[in-house]
């Protein structure tokens, strides 16, 4: 938790932004996992951690613009709720930790949302994720859970996201702290891949150490020999000799601020000649894209630049081939890299994307692409001092895209079919960092950079 009045300055920048109406953040509830009294790990809404900074569940946050005041409701822990949990602060203390001075019983929510509306008020809401929250704001608002998204306000939208998108010393300090953690889990897997291991075993240990110093994994943790599936879950092969082993987990801190890397390594130690042919394209394509991520460029044409790269040097293999500016053009390189270059990060690892990627990461200025490839770009505006993003470029060789481009007669034009097929049980290569946009350039978040030279990879695995 931060000192109060940084949430204090956040609710009154929000309400200037809003102008007029009520602003209402309600807070998660627990989520049984398979009945009621059987709760997943809980997690607090990010758009209430952001501006009332509690985690409790059950909690409601409105911010009264026209009165210029703010309210928690909630309900202070009953005898029952003490002898499982020990006792507990009240609503009103933890509610003066976060700088609100006025607390009601979230039995008088109902009551106080409805004279609000009698009175013609506008009721500013950003449309739910979970269903509790859903059912709760359709009640309140008397508006159906199907029409919630429509009736949202776009105006707290993009008030939130224009405080939210740029990051003050507070939260640079915890993301730095959470990549220091995903840190370890990474490095733990390049000492510790070895061929006979499970994958399992693996993505378990990670998920301990990201458990062990903070709260949780930012995400569920990808970790698997098919790095060519881009999200893929599964873990139940075992580390096998002249296979690619992708890694992309972050960890969550205990003030659920997110770190988010991937690296991939040779599961025995030594990539191939094939290997590190595409794998150094991918290391200078992330290197590339630290070059250019600045203040005043649009993250759109650093994701332009990194296809082009790709492009290039993919020609030099003979897998792509043509003029290269028509094949940038054409969007071929999505063959290879189907999506965008990076998103923002911070209370959540797609930091905002509740609210909608593009209010998120085009805003006015800027349009998502319809082009395959491009339109699968999550962060394309203009980069701004404070801004954190992701920059992870890949190269995927992955058979059923490869086939329906070659039967399509898609970028013919652009791409060696026939070569490919020499690739199709190669795999994906993805490397990713987490990275601060400065007064004058970026820099890396975490104390240090995980190895990503393919000699510092080798290196890192004799351990």
């Amino acid at each position: 938790m931060f000192p109060k009045k940084v949430y204090q300055t956040r609710r009154q920048l929000l309400a200037k932004d809003v102008e007029s109406g009520v602003i209402l953040i309600p807070g998660n509830s627990e989520a049984p996992a398979n009945y009621a009294d059987n709760c997943y790990k809980y997690r607090q809404d990010s758009t209430f951690l952001y501006f009332f900074g509690l985690q409790d569940p059950d909690f409601v946050g409105v911010i009264d613009v026209d009165k210029n005041q703010d309210i928690i409701f909630g309900n202070d822990v009953s005898i029952d709720d003490i002898i499982w949990m020990g006792p507990q602060r009240s609503v009103a203390d933890k509610a003066a930790r976060v700088g609100v001075e006025k607390t009601k019983k979230l039995s008088e929510l109902p009551k106080y949302i409805k004279a609000a509306i009698k009175a013609g008020r506008k009721i500013h809401y950003v449309n739910p994720y979970r269903y509790q929250v859903k059912i709760l704001l359709s009640d309140l608002l008397g508006i159906p859970v199907a029409a919630l998204a429509k009736n949202q306000s776009v105006k707290l939208i993009q008030a939130a996201v224009s405080q939210r998108i740029v990051k003050d010393k507070y939260e640079i300090a915890e993301i730095d702290h959470a990549c220091d953690i995903g840190y370890a889990m990474h490095y733990f897997v390049m000492q510790n891949c070895k061929p006979g291991i499970a994958e399992q075993t693996l993505a378990g240990m990670m998920d301990g150490i990201a458990m062990s110093n903070g709260s949780m994994v930012s995400f569920a943790t990808i970790l698997s020999q098919h790095g060519e599936t881009l999200h893929n879950h599964d873990h139940s092969g075992i580390i096998t000799k002249g296979r690619l082993l992708t890694v992309d987990a972050g960890a969550e801190n205990n003030n659920n601020y997110c770190s988010d890397f991937t690296r991939t390594m040779p599961c025995s130690g030594k990539f191939t000649t094939k290997q590190k042919e595409i794998y150094q394209i991918v290391c200078d394509a992330n290197n590339l894209a630290l070059q250019l991520a600045k203040p005043g460029v649009a993250y759109f044409d650093v994701h332009v630049a990194v296809y082009r790269l790709f492009a290039e040097r993919l020609k030099a293999l003979g897998l792509m081939k043509g003029d290269i500016d028509e094949a940038v053009e054409a969007g071929a390189p999505a063959l290879f890299m189907p999506h965008g270059l990076g998103h923002n990060m911070g209370l959540d690892v797609h930091d905002m994307e509740n609210y909608g990627e593009d209010y998120v990461g085009y805003g006015s200025a800027a349009k998502r692409s319809k082009k395959f490839g491009y339109g699968s770009l999550r962060m394309a505006r203009k980069l701004v001092e404070g801004n954190v993003i992701t920059d992870e470029p890949g190269i995927y060789f992955i058979p059923a895209l490869i086939e329906k481009w070659k039967k399509e007669k898609i970028n013919a034009q652009f791409i060696n079919f026939a070569k490919l097929k020499d690739y199709y049980d190669f795999g994906g290569i993805r490397l990713e960092d987490d990275v601060l946009i400065t007064k004058t350039g970026n820099r890396l978040l975490g104390s240090k950079r995980l190895p990503i030279t393919v000699k510092e990879v080798e290196e890192a695995m004799k351990g």
